[in-house]
């Protein structure tokens, strides 16, 4: 059994709908979504749907929440703007009370049979928040105080764009990437550009192997700096010449707050 592991789509739709596209060309028809799907890009509604449309399980991330209610930040380890507050009231604004309702249904973690005997446990961040930030360069005991006892085989989470594999006890810690903003976390902050792909994984529970896959699929940038631009979210300039500087540069780096 195939199972994919998709985080931080962050409502660009265009990267998901690539991501759904691939799936179904190779036949696999599950999916997992790690939260932060729908707040910080263009289309929250059209991720929505997407999702919606295949049925896929998610859990609540820390965007998602905060789409909700801004009241959810306060505390956190990233500060607020004004800028992304009025982002927020923008993509809450194109969601309806039902759609609302629906995101505030996710859970914080989930479990998911894998197949053959093996369990994934899914959240955002950690099994029990969905704010800590768990780095691949965590100290060992950091690292497993955040996560706290596993059972599942594999635990699955993203909120750092961030893909990598980290074995925790009989475990193995998968963070897929992000799918809508994948970036280069040590690039100066000045001339900032995302990848020009989507990033995620896939599981693959046999008789006799579990398989991890990390994948990266290339985007078109200009198309998601066009779909920014026509959009009418705030600060809709900014955000498409960020992809267009994608499209120029293919690497990037220095991270933008992830709500």
């Amino acid at each position: 059994m195939r199972t994919a592991l998709l985080s931080d789509g962050h409502g660009n739709a265009l990267a998901l709908r690539a991501v759904v596209d691939e799936l179904d060309r190779e036949g696999i028809d599950r999916a997992v979504c790690l939260g932060d799907m729908l707040q910080g890009g263009p289309q929250p509604r059209e991720s929505l749907d997407l999702l919606r449309e295949r049925g896929w399980p998610a859990v609540l991330g820390n965007a998602d929440a905060f789409l909700l209610d801004p009241r959810t930040a306060e505390g956190s380890q990233e500060p607020v703007t004004e800028a992304q507050l009025e982002a927020r009231a923008w993509s809450r604004a194109q969601l309806s009370d039902e759609d609302a309702a629906e995101v505030a249904g996710w859970p914080l973690a989930l479990e998911v049979e894998l197949g053959h005997g093996r369990a994934l446990l899914a959240f955002h961040a950690t099994p029990a928040s969905y704010e800590p930030l768990l780095w691949p360069t965590a100290a060992e005991d950091e690292f497993r105080r955040l996560l706290g006892p596993l059972d599942a085989e594999v635990a699955a989470g993203g909120h750092t764009h961030l893909q990598f594999v980290r074995r925790v006890g009989r475990s193995i810690f998968l963070n897929p990437g992000s799918v809508g903003l994948s970036y280069d976390h040590e690039q100066p902050e000045e001339g900032f550009a995302p990848d020009p792909w989507a990033a995620y994984a896939v599981v693959s529970s046999e008789a006799s192997a579990l398989r991890l896959e990390l994948r990266r699929l290339a985007l078109d940038p200009l198309a998601v700096a066009a779909a920014t631009r026509s959009s009418g979210m705030p600060n809709a300039e900014q955000g498409a010449l960020m992809w267009e500087r994608a499209a120029a540069r293919p690497r990037g780096g220095e991270a933008p707050a992830r709500r």
